[in-house]
C-alpha cells in the first residue's frame, strides 16, 4: 500500500490549500502503464473521500491539461528566452560549493534535473533567478513563484482548473520532496479565487508574504522544516 497527498484549493487568505493523503495498493514498476495505473488507483481512493473530480498534473495524466502543466513541459520567459520550470529550477540553485549552474537553463528538463554537479557541490544555500535571489524558507517559494509566473498569462484558459476539486503528481512523494506542481495548481486556484494572482506575483516580498503561512505548515515536512529552523 503506498500514501500520497491530494492537493485541494481552500480560497482563504491565511489558508490557500489543504492536504489530504490517500491510501491506494501500489502498482510496482516504473513503466507508464504502472504509473497510469497508480494514477487510477489513487483518485478512486480520492473519490471514496468524496474528493471528485481530481487533475493529475504529470507527464502520465490522462488529460492533456495535466500534461500541459508539469513542469517537465510548463516553461517561462525569461531575458534569455523560454526554458522549462524544471530547467529554471535546477539551474538556480546555489550550494556551498558551486552554483548557479545557469548553463542547466539550455537543457532539457529532465538532463537538468539529472545534472551530478547538484548532487555534488554540497548544502543548498538558496537560489539566484537572472539576478534576484530567494531564500530557502518559504520553503516551496521560490518554485511556486516560477510555476505561476509562468502560468499568469493564461488566466483565462486556466479557468477550466476551477471544474476539479483537487490534484494530484504520482511522482511527487512526500516523504523525499517538498515542492510539488500540484501543490502549486491548488495554490492558483485559491489566488485566483481570491482574486490575487496579480498582487501576489507583484514583487517577492509580496509573494513571500501570500505564501509563507502554507509553505510552513505542509502536514509532510515537519522534520524538515524543523531541522531547517535549528
Amino acid at each position: 500500500m503506498a500514501k500520497r497527498p491530494v492537493f485541494l484549493p481552500v480560497g482563504q487568505k491565511d489558508h490557500l490549500v489543504d492536504e489530504i493523503l490517500c491510501e491506494f495498493q501500489w502498482n510496482p514498476g516504473f513503466s507508464a502503464s504502472q504509473k497510469k495505473k497508480n494514477v487510477v488507483a489513487l483518485h478512486e481512493s480520492a473519490r471514496r473521500k468524496g474528493l471528485s473530480p481530481i487533475l493529475e498534473v504529470s507527464t502520465k495524466s490522462e488529460d492533456k491539461l495535466g500534461q500541459r502543466l508539469s513542469a517537465f513541459s510548463l516553461r517561462i520567459d525569461t531575458p534569455e528566452g523560454e526554458i522549462s520550470i524544471e530547467s529554471a529550477y535546477q539551474g538556480s540553485k546555489m550550494f556551498q560549493a558551486g552554483g548557479p549552474y545557469i548553463d542547466l537553463y539550455g537543457k532539457d528538463s529532465r538532463s537538468a534535473k539529472q545534472d551530478e554537479r547538484l548532487r555534488a557541490s554540497g548544502q543548498l544555500l538558496g537560489f539566484r533567478f537572472f539576478g534576484q535571489d530567494w531564500p530557502l524558507i518559504p520553503k516551496t517559494a521560490f518554485y511556486d513563484w516560477l510555476y505561476l509566473t509562468a502560468l499568469q498569462p493564461h488566466q483565462v484558459f486556466l479557468a477550466r482548473l476551477f471544474q476539479y476539486k483537487g490534484f494530484t503528481d504520482i511522482e511527487f512523494n512526500p516523504e523525499k520532496s517538498i515542492n510539488c506542481q500540484a501543490r502549486t495548481c491548488a495554490i492558483l486556484v485559491s489566488l485566483l479565487k481570491l482574486n490575487l494572482l496579480d498582487e501576489a506575483l507583484s514583487s517577492q516580498e509580496h509573494f513571500i508574504n501570500v505564501v509563507m503561512r502554507d509553505s510552513l505548515r505542509q502536514p509532510h515536512s515537519v522534520e524538515l522544516r524543523q531541522a531547517s529552523l535549528l
